[in-house]
């Protein structure tokens, strides 16, 4: 496999890196920097990129895509993870979209596409729900149909910044007699619609990021409903191939190992700089050697993508191992920052933090990647996947 860039593919690199250094601020970098961030500063990045036409590369360009292939795409993705630009929202370009410019009629796709696009929409996931956990078939959210509308009851939970979100994709249960993934269907719901409530789930570090929604003889038109009644389930399937995929983030670990090495340089252990010693070196190695092959894995993914084949179980595996090298990062970076790493104990007085900057919110986000196994299908529920549809067991 040829992993080598053309002149004309180095060139489009340095028009993102341009572009990237004169248009993502100072500005946009500090308000994410923020404890609580504001709904403007999740959205500043995305509306620069959808002025300059770059906010959704994988859509089609018939849809506002880009029309670029997938190795511009691939970096272009090196390029905002190298300069550490705020991550677009997935939910409505990376999620729901796909699923409405796949399975949506020409209606949905002239209302609801165009406002993803430009960050107009915001949007969050309704999935999971208590009782269901990775068994996301046996949820219990039902939509019973009066004439031209459906009246959904349930509750949802852990859906990420619902707070600010103005619709939500939801997976109902229409069909309560057939099997469990035959009786679903893929409604779109209006936050604002009556009887919808979110209440905020506050995580392990401190942070307002998921909430619990409930939904009570909630009014939803038919016409809301993508594809055909009672085969939602073929529409999430797909959906969460195209989670799975991105969720492996490979150029942003990429970027985060630099940062853990750099810490291992300034910080010492019996004198000597951390990053010298044999057994945490040698943790690097390790980590680095799996990201490498992750990174080879997400690149013979998008070779497949280039000839026209759909992703499959492939994306199974990005996301194990990607959410697993995550997760080993934010471990390792703890581990360096040793006590300067305990949330509670470093700080006295008003905001006085003692240690250094790059030890400061490192156990907050070791806390936070605890999740990254879990969202997007459990890596367990990922490795029967794999068992089945790979391994033929």
């Amino acid at each position: 496999m040829d992993v080598s860039f053309s002149p004309e593919e180095e060139a489009f690199r340095q028009e993102v890196r341009s572009f990237i250094e004169q248009n993502f601020t100072s500005q946009m970098r500090e308000a994410m920097g923020e404890e609580v961030k504001s709904k403007e500063a999740y959205l500043a990045w995305h509306k620069a990129l959808y002025k300059k036409g770059w906010v959704a590369p994988h859509w089609p360009k018939q849809y506002g895509g880009t029309g670029w292939n997938v190795t511009q795409r691939y970096i272009f993705n090196e390029e905002n993870a190298r300069a550490e630009t705020t991550p677009l929202l997935p939910f409505g370009l990376s999620m729901v979209a796909p699923v409405i410019f796949t399975f949506g009629n020409e209606e949905q796709k002239k209302k609801y596409l165009p406002r993803i696009l430009s960050g107009e929409d915001w949007w969050c996931q309704g999935y999971y729900e208590p009782g269901s956990g990775s068994d996301l078939a046996s949820l219990r959210t039902k939509a019973v149909r009066e004439g031209d509308h459906y009246i959904v009851n349930g509750q949802k939970t852990w859906t990420t910044l619902a707070q600010y979100a103005d619709w939500i994709f939801c997976l109902v249960r229409t069909d309560p007699n057939a099997k469990q993934q035959e009786g679903i269907s893929f409604l779109l719901i209006d936050m604002k619609t009556p009887g919808i409530t979110v209440k905020p789930i506050i995580v392990l570090d401190g942070a307002h990021e998921v909430n619990e929604v409930f939904f009570d003889n909630v009014k939803v038109p038919v016409e809301n409903r993508i594809g055909e009644e009672n085969k939602g389930w073929t529409y999430a399937k797909f959906l969460l191939v195209n989670e799975r995929s991105g969720i492996a983030g490979v150029a942003r670990s990429k970027k985060a190992i630099e940062r853990l090495k750099e810490i291992a340089r300034a910080e010492t252990l019996d004198g000597k700089p951390l990053i010298t010693t044999d057994e945490f070196s040698n943790k690097i190695a390790e980590l680095e050697i799996d990201l490498t092959a992750l990174e080879y894995t997400e690149l013979r993914t998008l070779a497949q993508e280039s000839k026209g084949q759909m992703a499959g179980p492939e994306s199974s595996i990005l996301k194990i191992k990607g959410t697993e090298v995550q997760q080993r990062i934010t471990e390792l970076t703890l581990e360096a920052v040793g006590y300067y790493g305990y949330p509670d104990e470093r700080k006295f007085g008003d905001n006085e933090y003692i240690g250094p900057d790059y030890a400061l919110g490192s156990a907050g986000r070791y806390f936070n990647m605890r999740k990254a196994s879990i969202y997007g299908g459990s890596n367990e529920i990922q490795r029967n996947i794999i068992a089945k549809a790979v391994l033929g067991l």
